[in-house]
């Protein structure tokens, strides 16, 4: 079961996809909340998830399960995570090194700090990609038991707000590109 966290999941509005799978270990794995499925790579390295959202939105964290005593060397040891506008403008934000994790692990996608320097800015994005850059052991496939995507923290809209509206279909056009 995926922890409970402060940070709203955003996954469910986006398209998933993964680099190559072995059948019945495909993307809907990372997001079916049980811990005994996973993606299972299948083909040359480096693997990647993309997550593709139909608009920009904001990406604070990234909450992995990954078990390395059942998978071994098909735990990822190191993580590139990148962002941007479409496949062909994904820019680096963030890499994370994972020494024989055991569980979830949520972090932050950015390492730029916020106006308070408590903590980090989230990433405003069309597509977020995760990639395996490597696995424990130097292993060549990849085992993920499951991935959300989340995103910033809700604040509060009482604050003289008249009309708090804070459903997906009225935060679509709360801007205009």
């Amino acid at each position: 079961m995926p922890p409970i966290l402060p940070w709203p999941d955003i996954g469910h509005l986006a398209k998933w996809s993964v680099s190559s799978y072995k059948f019945g270990f495909g993307a809907e794995c990372l997001r079916d909340g049980d811990p005994d499925t996973f993606w299972h790579s299948d083909g040359p390295q480096p693997h990647f998830i993309t997550v593709e959202f139909p608009r920009k939105v904001a990406i604070q964290k990234i909450s992995i399960y990954l078990s390395w005593p059942q998978d071994d060397s098909y735990t990822p040891s190191t993580l590139a995570i990148r962002a941007g506008t479409g496949p062909s403008d994904l820019q680096d934000v963030r890499v994370a090194t994972l020494e024989k994790p055991d569980g979830w692990i949520t972090f932050d996608v950015s390492s730029e700090p916020d106006e308070d320097g408590n903590s980090f800015k989230p990433v405003h994005a069309y597509v977020l990609q995760v990639i395996v850059v490597q696995n424990h052991m130097s292993g060549k496939d990849t085992h993920i038991r499951g991935l959300r995507v989340l995103g910033p923290q809700e604040e509060d809209a009482t604050d003289g707000d008249p009309f708090p509206w804070k459903s997906p279909d009225f935060k679509m056009y709360e801007r205009l590109r």
